[in-house]
């Protein structure tokens, strides 16, 4: 059985900054970054846990068993999380996953160094009373909730949709006046949709990869954004890793969100983004060229298509920002 979730330890990793009424802040650090984590208790046995992370991997002693509901929404980021000493699973940016806690316990891993999402976690015995003396004619039941999604050896996932939105969307932006009725009100809203939303058609298949493998793909991954300059086709990533092709573009995708080359093509023009605000003297071809692009007019494109704004464009745009900010 789980332990009382207000009066847990979270981990070696995790201090408490202050509590006030109904609030919790708590800061993780370690040697690799640091984040915090805001925890509100909304009902009894109702638990909003606000997660920002700047940091490679944490620790937590977070309770899970058969009497613990826990869903974990993905706002910015990935997370990699593990269930035994062999296997992991990820999160990525708009999929919700719900399981008994267990992947909230141990360690986890952030690929992209980030990770800003939002876990709510019921006590079932205590939540459904506190839920029945609130609203008493509310016909969800969370152990039906548990049964219907808890039972399987794998988490249930369901990848973004408008409806999820919605809903974790307001619940980031919660107006300070109302927050503690607000966030009432979208427990009910969400459980009335987890309760009504036919599982076969939604579930989201997050396969677990062997750590041997996540391993691998973190060093694919360090290799490709060490110099931008350079380009690697997946053969030559499979053979220099000792990977399969279809298990490394699998993989990839699982912990870093999208494709190889999907997600090596934002990264660049990310980073030439980062180059036109910080380095105003440095020429357009020559940042073309240090981010991968032999063309400085195939780069103008390619930035112009993601970035709105060609690179000229965007570079005055940021300067004129950064003078506004500066003079305000």
């Amino acid at each position: 059985m789980s332990r009382e979730l207000d009066k847990m330890d979270f981990g070696s990793d995790v201090s408490e900054v202050f509590e006030k009424e109904d609030c919790k802040l708590m800061r993780l650090s370690n040697e690799n970054g640091e984040g915090i984590m805001t925890v509100y208790r909304v009902f009894d046995g109702v638990y909003f846990m606000y997660n920002n992370f700047h940091m490679k991997y944490c620790r937590s002693d977070f309770a899970e068993g058969e009497g613990i509901i826990c869903i974990d929404h993905c706002k910015e980021g990935c997370i990699e999380t593990g269930i035994d000493d062999k296997s992991c699973c990820c999160l990525s940016a708009g999929e919700l996953r719900i399981d008994n806690g267990r992947h909230n316990h141990g360690t986890s891993r952030f690929p992209l160094d980030h990770y800003y999402g939002l876990t709510i976690a019921f006590e079932i015995d205590k939540a459904g009373a506190a839920l029945e003396k609130y609203i008493s004619e509310f016909s969800v039941s969370l152990k039906d909730i548990s049964d219907k999604y808890c039972g399987q050896p794998e988490p249930y996932v369901i990848s973004s949709s408008k409806e999820m939105t919605h809903i974790f969307s307001e619940l980031y932006n919660v107006p300070k006046k109302i927050s503690r009725d607000y966030r009432r009100i979208k427990v009910l809203e969400l459980l009335l949709y987890l309760d009504a939303l036919e599982t076969d058609l939604y579930k989201t298949v997050k396969p677990y990869f062997y750590k041997g493998q996540v391993e691998k793909i973190h060093a694919v991954h360090e290799l490709m954004i060490s110099d931008l300059s350079k380009s690697y086709t997946i053969e030559e990533l499979s053979r220099k890793f000792d990977i399969a092709p279809t298990a490394l573009k699998k993989c990839f995708s699982s912990i870093y969100g999208s494709p190889v080359f999907t997600y090596m093509k934002l990264y660049r023009l990310n980073r030439a983004a980062a180059l036109l605000k910080s380095e105003p003297a440095m020429k357009i071809s020559d940042i073309a060229l240090a981010v991968g692009y032999e063309s400085a007019s195939k780069f103008s494109n390619a930035f112009r298509k993601e970035m709105g704004r060609n690179p000229l464009d965007y570079r005055k745009y940021s300067s004129q920002t950064e003078v506004d900010t500066n003079e305000g």
